[in-house]
């Protein structure tokens, strides 16, 4: 088997079944001393309900421009600034600046590219939920992703998580293929202060490869954007560039630019560690094949030119430029901080530090009893980091050189401060 594989041919049997180094997936995939999920201490803790509505007022009045600028630096400063400094100045410690709060791992979609999500494990309790955001508040954290699977299966469940969590000062951030996200769900959920809204899109017409589709849910979307100056919340496009959907990329990014949204993207990815319950390894027609880089690297160029003419994007241009080496698995070592400065939390309250750990049987800890090892870690890193190459883990890890960091300060305040400007 090779070692690190980054592509599989479609309408092949795929021999590789993940990407990682061969020993060090043994190791993670068949660890020792196994993660233990979280158990409650006694009776079950529950979420409050919330009130709806609690501010009644934000459905009819629309904040100006100057006013909803104002709300995102507030929220930037409170839920990543502060943080951010005290991380650095609190190094040794675990002191993440994002927890990924996996509610949910169910879908209710089929994305032939996406290993992760599994119907047959159950979601998140109140009780693990609850701790879990109790826990991030006592150790420094302010900014709390909830994932998926599909978070809005649930989407009660999710309303008191946000509730709870904003009423603590949390920026909340929501990852959705849109399906769910209803007039009523978004009311409750920018009701309680929702922060941000990941739309998950891959096509502008679904299909049955890539159903995650702008059209089916164009009602929704048109009432997301809408909503947005009233009830406080940013909204962006999260495209996944496969070997069948470079057309829609270009369509999309369009999009986003008419509605004044970002565009952030993703070169697909085959697993990076086994995944039984994958029912599409085989015969996967978005996997990326060898005779697809050249059309992907002109899709590539035409996005950093977009990048450059102002197109709103979260992803650093070296991103895009680096998405050529991702996909011919020749990753350049980067700075990894996956485990310091965010982790993930599964939907039984163990920990990992990063999406592509999701499966590992290595312990990490739980929620209040973190076990992360930084010489475990580094260690890690060693391999997984040249197979993967996280958007938001490579802003955080970034973040972190002084010298990018000023840099990006000095643009900030070249535009006076008047929302963010370009990537760290």
């Amino acid at each position: 088997m090779s070692s690190n594989p980054s592509v599989s041919s479609p309408g092949d049997p795929a021999e590789e079944k993940f990407r990682l180094d061969e020993s060090l997936h043994r190791e993670l995939a068949e660890a020792e001393k196994k993660r233990n999920p979280l158990t409650p201490r006694g009776e079950p803790l529950t979420l409050p309900d919330p009130v709806f509505p609690r501010h009644p007022e934000r459905k009819t009045m629309q904040m100006s421009e100057k006013e909803y600028q104002r709300v995102q630096r507030w929220l930037a400063i409170k839920a990543w600034g502060v943080p951010y400094a005290k991380s650095r100045w609190y190094a040794k410690q675990l002191r993440p600046i994002v927890g990924y709060l996996f509610t949910e791992y169910k879908c209710n979609l089929d994305c032939h590219y996406c290993w992760a999500y599994n119907n047959t494990v159950k979601g998140m309790t109140e009780d693990t939920a609850k701790r879990s955001i109790d826990w991030m508040e006592d150790i420094g954290c302010r900014v709390l992703a909830l994932m998926g699977g599909e978070p809005l299966l649930r989407w009660p469940f999710v309303h008191k998580v946000t509730d709870y969590a904003a009423r603590k000062g949390f920026f909340v951030y929501l990852a959705t293929n849109g399906r769910l996200l209803r007039p009523k769900v978004i009311d409750r959920l920018g009701d309680a202060g929702l922060a941000v809204i990941n739309l998950a899109v891959d096509s502008v017409d679904e299909r049955p490869e890539l159903p995650k589709a702008l059209n089916p849910i164009k009602e929704n979307f048109e009432y997301m954007v809408k909503m947005q100056r009233h009830y406080g919340y940013t909204s962006f496009l999260n495209i996944n560039i496969t070997r069948i959907n470079l057309d829609d990329v270009r369509e999309l990014t369009e999009i986003g630019r008419s509605y004044n949204l970002a565009t952030d993207y993703h070169i697909n990815e085959s697993p990076m560690m086994e995944q039984e319950h994958f029912k599409h390894q085989d015969e996967n027609s978005t996997f990326i094949t060898p005779e697809d880089y050249p059309r992907i690297d002109d899709l590539l160029d035409w996005l950093i030119d977009k990048h450059e003419q102002g197109y709103k994007m979260p992803n650093p241009k070296e991103q895009l430029a680096n998405m050529k080496n991702m996909m011919r698995g020749q990753v350049e070592p980067w700075p990894c901080r996956a485990g310091q400065n965010t982790l993930i939390i599964r939907e039984d309250g163990t920990l990992s530090p990063c999406f592509p750990m999701y499966g590992a049987s290595h312990d990490w800890g739980q929620v209040e009893t973190p076990g992360f090892n930084l010489v475990q870690l580094d260690e890690m890193k060693k391999s997984c980091n040249t197979t993967c190459f996280s958007t938001l883990n490579s802003i955080v890890g970034h973040s972190y050189n002084n010298v990018r960091i000023l840099k990006w300060i000095g643009k900030q305040a070249k535009n006076r401060f008047r929302g963010v400007t370009g990537s760290i």
